[in-house]
């Protein structure tokens, strides 16, 4: 069985207007204490985990002393694990991280650009600008980085179709392997949201993002980067292994504030924060804000609506082995609907059904289909 590991730094430089992850912004002697708590939980773990995935927030906030600290606890786990990412923002990092994070074994860098447009950037409430992301993704590379993934963002207010598609053609010259596109969302509690209700921003028109997104899923195969779920896209053999897990509906354990657990059918999330979240594990107490164990039909639910994400969609016989369910009398109902809707296709395989993947319609409405299905 595949096992990941997950492990959420809560800090950022500034919090982006659009994102509703918990993060606060960084001081040093709270991180420090975070650190070193963490690096005992982390420490007490087993060896085994196939991939491990630093995320936030922006881990690289972190000082070089606090990295060597984490590194540490972590050092037999990255030596067994055949997938190591970290997530970076470019105004945080520099040639001396990277070569921090290549010489402890990190051998996935996520960079988030969200765009290669500066006035895009300020919206977003960025502070980077276009040149210093690209900047830093060719650095990566110089120094020794050769599995690089970047993140971008569409359908932000006012951009045009053409800006998006002119975007996407630049960053997929870049020396990467590996881009993740999101259409913005306007999350509740979140000022970008806030903004929207009071109408000093006007969303910009559905059909529009629909438009970009299918530029995508249309340029970036052509380019090498071939889909293999919903948002993600990748060059031959540099498909996400953390996150296949998650969509397979997986094992993984989250370690920090706001993060979750996926094991035998129970699902936590920890407290959101971080010094509750000091204070809980310090004290050895439960720090969990949510727990749950899953009925086993429930968790086949579940598993058809992740797994129907990724490109190749459900295969039955697998199905029936991760869950223990038939997936056609499962989901007879909602799945007549979908097909007929042409949001779903069936799979054959010997002239008989096999499984069912989403349609080019239903990529765009993957969301919809997912909730169907659970």
């Amino acid at each position: 069985m595949n096992k990941s590991l997950y492990i959420h730094i809560p800090f950022c430089r500034k919090k982006c207007p659009y994102c509703d992850f918990y993060s606060i912004i960084y001081d040093e002697a709270l991180a420090a204490t975070f650190i070193k708590v963490l690096s005992l939980q982390i420490e007490k773990l087993p060896d085994d985990f196939n991939t491990i995935y630093i995320g936030g927030g922006t881990p690289t906030v972190l000082s070089r002393p606090l990295f060597l600290q984490l590194f540490k606890s972590l050092d037999a786990k990255i030596k067994k694990a055949s997938e190591v990412t970290i997530e970076s923002n470019p105004e945080s990092l520099n040639k001396e991280k990277i070569k921090l994070f290549l010489d402890n074994g990190i051998n996935r860098l996520s960079i988030g650009l969200q765009s290669s447009e500066d006035e895009k950037l300020k919206k977003l409430g960025r502070i980077h600008t276009v040149n210093k992301g690209i900047e830093t993704v060719f650095l990566a590379k110089k120094f020794g980085f050769t599995n690089i993934s970047v993140d971008m963002i569409f359908g932000v207010w006012g951009q045009t179709l053409g800006k998006w598609e002119d975007e996407i053609k630049e960053i997929a010259k870049l020396p990467i392997n590996h881009i993740s596109a999101y259409a913005l969302t306007y999350e509740k509690g979140t000022p970008l949201f806030k903004n929207v209700k009071n109408r000093y921003i006007l969303p910009l028109n559905e059909s529009v993002v629909a438009k970009m997104y299918k530029f995508v899923m249309g340029y970036l195969p052509r380019q090498g980067f071939m889909q293999y779920e919903v948002s993600n896209f990748a060059k031959k053999g540099f498909a996400c292994k953390h996150n296949l897990i998650y969509w397979d509906n997986g094992y993984y354990i989250g370690f920090g504030p706001s993060a979750v657990s996926f094991a035998s059918r129970v699902r936590t999330k920890n407290v959101s924060g971080v010094i509750k979240y000091i204070e809980k594990v310090t004290k050895e107490q439960d720090f969990f804000e949510f727990k749950e164990k899953l009925s086993r039909k429930k968790l086949a639910l579940e598993t058809s609506a992740l797994k129907i994400r990724t490109k190749g969609g459900i295969d039955f016989s697998w199905f029936k082995s991760q869950t223990g369910y038939d997936f056609l009398e499962l989901q007879k109902e909602a799945l007549g609907n979908l097909v007929d809707s042409n949001l779903l296709k069936y799979k054959k395989k010997k002239g008989k059904e096999s499984g069912v993947y989403l349609s080019r319609r239903g990529f765009l409405f993957a969301d919809t289909v997912s909730s169907n299905l659970l």
